[in-house]
């Protein structure tokens, strides 16, 4: 038997480096270990609402419906385009309900820098590292959005009794939502958030300094997801904590 198991492995093997040498690409386990985690852990803490911050086209949504989850998605997206693609993505989704906004520290308007690939927009400028890894983050035009804290929205939500898991992916801009759910981050059981080990934006905290936040906040960190690298050097320039409360 074990001999058997050790030829069909063989085998497998022999396969998948003559697929990836034929057609130029890589096949990978799917759920990833990363992916494999977060949905064990949001099925051990029993989340039934994500709030999703810095939605995008619904790339973070779209996967959660693909590792399995099946409770309530809020997405929060400012930038118009975006958002025309988010909604789309939404709309056959009855749990999945989507917002044209940005949450930050105050309720009013802001200026946001869209950038070439979209995902790199920030309400805050850019610093030197953005460019020099990712030439496609770069800035190209501005655009005014909307923006709301997550404390003037919660209870328009009705969720005030669930499991929340808030996710929050706003290029540098992570500390202000925060700032703006001082009393609704009560209601939050796990947070995942994107970090800085390298910081690409002005104002941004350092991985360092959202963790200490975090701890403050009585959160504790329980895994890390890897994020974006600089592809010349090799260096992680970003990295998503997954915390939830002690």
């Amino acid at each position: 038997m074990n001999n058997f198991i050790y030829k069909n492995k063989s085998f497998l093997l022999k396969l998948k480096r003559a697929f990836n040498n034929s057609f130029g690409v890589e096949i990978l386990k799917y759920p990833t270990p990363e992916l494999d985690r977060r949905i064990k852990l949001l099925k051990n803490f029993n989340i039934d609402v994500i709030i999703d911050v810095g939605a995008n086209i619904g790339q973070y949504g779209s996967e959660l419906r693909n590792i399995g989850y099946k409770g309530r998605i809020i997405s929060f997206e400012p930038t118009s385009e975006a958002f025309v693609k988010l909604q789309k993505t939404a709309s056959k989704d009855g749990l999945w309900e989507v917002h044209n906004m940005s949450l930050g520290e105050r309720n009013g308007e802001s200026e946001i820098n869209i950038s070439k690939n979209s995902v790199s927009s920030s309400i805050l400028n850019d610093l030197p590292q953005l460019t020099a890894s990712a030439p496609e983050a770069t800035f190209i035009r501005k655009e005014t959005i909307k923006i709301k804290k997550l404390d003037s929205v919660f209870d328009s939500l009705n969720i005030k009794d669930k499991n929340i898991y808030l996710k929050i992916d706003t290029q540098g801009y992570e500390k202000m939502v925060l700032d703006g759910a001082v009393e609704s981050i009560k209601n939050v059981l796990g947070i995942q958030i994107e970090m800085a080990l390298i910081p690409s934006y002005q104002g941004s905290l350092t991985f360092e300094e959202m963790s200490d936040k975090l701890k403050n906040l009585g959160f504790k960190l329980t895994t890390i997801e890897s994020g974006h690298y600089n592809k010349k050097t090799g260096e992680l320039i970003e990295v998503d904590g997954v915390f939830f409360k002690n």
